[in-house]
């Protein structure tokens, strides 16, 4: 039987996660963005809005993988939630902390193809005013977060690494869409 395949895109703010993640899904309607359950305000695309209690009862059975808080909300990775991610295709999960990409690799069974994507702090500046961010201080702030986490976990390995101010996001997607083809063939031989 083929391994499930997913994919976690891990980089700072503005590094091109969404954006990477629609080429992939136009290039391939499998690949959809996982929704992390999100207990908090604010931007609620692209995330399942939850209830503190619901996060309780998912933490109270062992079903959160991994958790954690920013800009004043708690972000949740949960197994039923990747479940039906991997039912419908292939999910493409977005992180930024190393501690979280372990937590999902180790506690969620499945090829996990872990893809670094990068841009310095400036064009992060640049692509959070240029959409209109009203939080462009607390994104920075998170881009230093992200320098740090890397710096502190210099052993972390990439099975991919694009600079997303010289690769389009077509070319990151066709790059992310190769891997997984590579690896699936690897693992079917």
């Amino acid at each position: 039987m083929k391994p499930k395949q997913g994919v976690i895109l891990y980089g700072p703010p503005a590094s091109g996660k969404d954006t990477v993640t629609t080429a992939l899904s136009d290039l391939d309607p499998r690949y959809a963005q996982f929704a992390r359950l999100k207990v908090g305000t604010g931007k609620a695309i692209g995330y399942r809005m939850g209830a503190p209690e619901q996060l309780h009862e998912l933490e109270a059975v062992g079903d959160v993988v991994y958790a954690n808080s920013r800009y004043g909300n708690t972000y949740a990775i949960d197994r039923p939630g990747v479940d039906a991610a991997f039912a419908a295709g292939v999910p493409v999960v977005h992180l930024g902390q190393v501690e979280g990409i372990r937590a999902l690799v180790d506690g969620y069974p499945a090829d996990w193809s872990v893809v670094l994507l990068w841009c310095p702090r400036e064009v992060t500046e640049q692509r959070s005013a240029g959409r209109g961010d009203s939080d462009t201080t607390a994104r920075l702030a998170a881009w230093d977060a992200t320098r740090e986490d890397l710096d502190a976990h210099p052993g972390a390995v990439w099975d991919l690494t694009i600079d997303t101010t010289e690769a389009s996001p077509q070319d990151a997607a066709r790059l992310i869409d190769q891997l997984l083809a590579q690896r699936a063939g690897a693992a079917t031989a």
